[in-house]
């Protein structure tokens, strides 16, 4: 039976990321919008307290902390800023959590603790121009020559793409063998024939990095064996879908804050708005998303922690979750009138940012996909 009685340890550290999230993300999150700035101080302060690589074992650099206590801290960072919430999820959820579980014992000792403290960021390079949800249809080669694995492709809309010092990169060894032939491999970034450019003119994250990736015989490191390059990517959008799906509980939970502090605020009629029947309608229904897409988040976490199957549900949280924050936003635009249209207030940004969440890491139409092969034992896709 899932418990939703946080600990005092889950309390604590609640607690530290809201107030690090008012301090020192908040302040700084419009200047880095408007500017399309990625914050790489900002992100030395957020690995300085121990939120890259959470749940990473002690033993590798990380704080150990169990997948509930994880969506806490992304809740609270989504809160304040997606574009941080992307570097937390990326680092964390893609990279770090694929290397503690498939990687050699040499390869978590190499790269863990430099990620977990922030010395190195990594990417997560799946996605390609011409493949989106189509993940086994790589095009993106890999061939050992004179005993080392040669790379050639390109990767398209990798968050962190620019500043990483190590890839993931799935590359395809066998195209006949289909997604039995993909594998993974890390990627040093430093190396000849890597190169990498900036994506401008997005709707919203500017100030996250995204990058599409140019890899012209490039060196990589097996990770795991041939051919588990497929489940190597699986298990690492199960954590990542989490991730986001908490992230996005946080920009529910600003759409919340923001509409109440505003509507108790702003007067019309000789009386706050807060007291008319339609806007206490629209955060009553604000409210109501926040609190299912957490209980969603929440039971995923629970799953995961005690050691259960969770593709599903995760699934579930994911694409309740990131609809409920495009909803939430969009709502709380409008109880703001056109103050919500400018960025005075956070609203317009929380819109912005919540839309590609509906399309990273799965749409919502692949989530679905998913949650109805599991109740159906139908795939729609094969």
């Amino acid at each position: 039976m899932i418990d939703f009685e946080l600990t005092d340890e889950q309390r604590l550290v609640r607690e530290t990321a809201r107030e690090f999230t008012d301090r020192e993300i908040v302040p700084r999150v419009r200047e880095n919008d408007r500017n399309e700035r990625f914050d790489t101080e900002l992100v030395k302060k957020i690995a300085d307290m121990g939120f890259l690589g959470a749940i990473v074992p002690e033993e590798y650099g990380g704080r150990g902390v169990d997948y509930r206590t994880y969506g806490l801290i992304v809740e609270e960072i989504g809160r304040g800023d997606s574009a941080m919430r992307t570097v937390v999820s990326v680092v964390t959820s893609l990279v770090c959590s694929s290397i503690a579980r498939w990687g050699s014992e040499e390869q978590k000792r190499e790269w863990l603790p430099r990620l977990c403290s922030g010395e190195a960021l990594g990417c997560f390079g799946l996605t390609e121009p011409d493949t989106g949800s189509d993940a086994a249809n790589l095009k993106t080669r890999a061939e050992k020559v004179n005993g080392s694995w040669r790379i050639t492709g390109g990767k398209m809309w990798i968050s962190l793409g620019n500043y990483s010092k190590l890839a993931l990169v799935f590359a395809q060894t066998d195209p006949q063998a289909k997604h039995r032939g993909i594998a993974c491999f890390l990627v040093p970034t430093e190396q000849p024939g890597f190169t990498s450019q900036e994506i401008h003119g997005k709707l919203g994250l500017r100030g996250s990095d995204t990058a599409e990736l140019s890899l012209d015989g490039v060196e990589g490191e097996l990770m795991g064996e041939v051919g588990d390059g497929f489940k190597v990517a699986m298990t690492a959008l199960d954590s990542g879908r989490y991730s986001v799906a908490a992230g996005c509980v946080g920009i529910c939970q600003g759409c919340v804050d923001a509409s109440v502090s505003y509507a108790k605020e702003r007067r019309q009629f000789d009386r706050p708005i807060a007291s008319f029947q339609l806007v206490q309608e629209m955060i009553a229904e604000m409210v109501v998303e926040t609190d299912a897409a957490r209980a969603l988040v929440w039971r995923a976490g629970w799953l995961k922690d005690t050691g259960r199957p969770n593709t599903t549900e995760t699934s579930i949280a994911k694409l309740y979750a990131t609809e409920a924050a495009v909803k939430c936003a969009n709502t709380a635009i409008q109880v703001h009138g056109g103050s919500g249209y400018v960025d005075d207030y956070p609203v317009e940004r929380y819109l912005r940012d919540a839309r590609v969440t509906t399309l990273y890491e799965g749409t919502s139409q692949i989530q679905k996909l998913i949650i109805a092969r599991a109740v159906t034992g139908v795939n729609a896709l094969s």
